[in-house]
């Protein structure tokens, strides 16, 4: 019979997240320690010092027997932290990789009156705050879980935590110290990701696929300086030059992208595991999100809404600049429009092919020879999983009976995860256990997010169970 944690040790993790682990993620809300991309001058801010001495604090009280923790800082890169976690009951030679992130996404407007990104609030089973959710806790579940394993003896391989501060920006510092802790993280065998979603809280949810991203700026200009509105009709709208250019990219009705190169053939175990969800969820797919009052999602089959959101390929406009405030706007032509772009893409898709192709395409042939630019701010790569071995699929459903009390089941989501796809190509014979706590209206970098504390509660345990089975195997 596979080893699991005992019960004993399930109150356990409970009982360490209650004193410890949550006051601990409280602190962390506090601190304002926003991904490089949104605060150029991090380093001098020195919010981001303060995480990381937060958590090495909590992870040093908490090292398993044996465990090596180290700060590494290369010239001009946000920190990483790494932990070497020897195993135990003879299953040496193997190694897990568990990963996660401690940088955060910006406030974002319309936070509750009495919340805010940077002020904690517990209410009930949820703690609200920027990064708890995404993904503060996952030092902290890693950590626990193998704790967990040491308490009841159960054997487990090497484990190596690593914690980075760029996620949020696109992982760009993280391929030098995957090469540079080369190592360390030697040739792992099973991968722990708990930076991804769930699609309800009452079951252990593995993530099968992580779309692509592009992020960029489009500019448009077409008058040195602005100049009275009555001479509209002469001189085009930078708007409206904006309109026609977006048009070549995204088709209104549908709300995909048009550019069949922007396409991929959705694989058919895919759409099979976005049926058996669609199944589970029904229509609280769309109606978890916080719809105005008579608002409807962009389609009424659930399964064809999750193949938008993890397989098909979509366009949002996130930032704007040239467009003064509704009290500033006078009757002028304005002289510029810039819009910041995120396009997501199909998970196997080359994101640097659609990266040329998407600027060409925006860039050539400008209406009325306006100046128009596209600067990319970087293209990330997909991820698909590969199939997942017979004893991974085993373990992830017996853990979610036993912790959740419901079966586990797989569904693709629609962000990125970048260190996702840089692991698929280096260690291709890995199995991944991609998974988290951003449930419905958990809402991951935007108002009133929350960390629902049961389910990462929950997930702890599961973890645990899955790394005693991979020493089992």
């Amino acid at each position: 019979m596979t080893a699991t944690i005992s019960d004993d040790t399930r109150g356990w993790i409970e009982s360490t997240f209650t004193s410890s682990i949550v006051p601990t993620l409280t602190e962390y809300i506090k601190i304002p320690n926003k991904s490089p991309s949104f605060d150029p001058d991090w380093q001098a801010a020195g919010h981001m010092d303060r995480a990381v001495a937060l958590f090495v604090e909590w992870a040093t009280a908490n090292l398993p027997q044996g465990a090596k923790l180290q700060v590494v800082q290369l010239p001009e890169r946000t920190p990483v932290i790494a932990i070497d976690i020897p195993a135990t009951g003879g299953a040496s030679g193997d190694t897990i990789l568990l990963y996660g992130h401690l940088d955060k996404q910006p406030e974002m407007v319309g936070w509750r009156d009495d919340l805010g990104p940077w002020k904690p609030v517990l209410e009930g089973d949820k703690l609200y705050g920027r990064g708890g959710a995404d993904d503060g806790y996952a030092l902290f579940a890693s950590l626990t879980a193998i704790n967990a394993l040491r308490r009841d003896k159960l054997a487990h391989a090497r484990c190596v935590v690593l914690i980075e501060a760029s996620e949020e920006s696109g992982s760009p510092d993280l391929p030098a110290y995957i090469e540079h802790l080369r190592d360390l993280i030697g040739t792992p065998s099973l991968v722990v990701c708990l930076d991804s979603g769930c699609g309800n809280y009452d079951q252990l949810w593995s993530t099968t696929s992580l779309r692509g991203n592009i992020v960029g700026v489009l500019e448009v200009e077409l008058l040195k300086e602005g100049v009275h509105s009555g001479g509209s009709g002469i001189v085009a709208s930078t708007f409206r030059v904006m309109r026609k250019l977006l048009d070549r990219l995204e088709d209104v009705d549908t709300g995909m992208l048009k550019p069949p190169e922007l396409t991929v053939a959705i694989p058919r175990a895919r759409i099979t595991q976005a049926a058996q969800a669609a199944e589970v969820l029904g229509n609280s797919i769309w109606k978890s999100a916080p719809l105005v009052e008579g608002a409807q999602p962009m389609h009424t089959d659930p399964a064809e809404l999750i193949l938008n959101k993890t397989w098909r390929a979509t366009l949002s406009v996130t930032g704007a600049d040239g467009l003064p405030t509704l009290v500033a706007g006078g009757n002028v032509l304005r002289p510029r429009t810039a819009l910041k772009l995120s396009l997501r893409l199909p998970p196997t898709l080359d994101a640097a092919k659609a990266e040329a192709l998407v600027k060409s395409l925006l860039e050539r042939d400008p209406p009325y020879g306006a100046k128009v630019t596209f600067h990319s701010r970087g293209a990330d790569g997909g991820w698909n999983a590969p199939e997942v071995a017979p004893w991974l699929e085993g373990a992830l459903s017996r853990a979610s009976v036993r912790h959740f009390g419901k079966p586990s089941m797989y569904i693709g989501e629609g962000g990125s995860i970048p260190f996702m796809g840089m692991l698929g190509e280096k260690f291709p014979a890995a199995q991944f256990v991609i998974t988290g706590v951003l449930g419905p209206n958990s809402n991951a970098h935007g108002p009133n997010e929350f960390l629902h504390v049961p389910t990462a509660r929950r997930l702890t345990m599961c973890v645990a169970d899955v790394i005693a089975a991979h020493a089992s195997r």
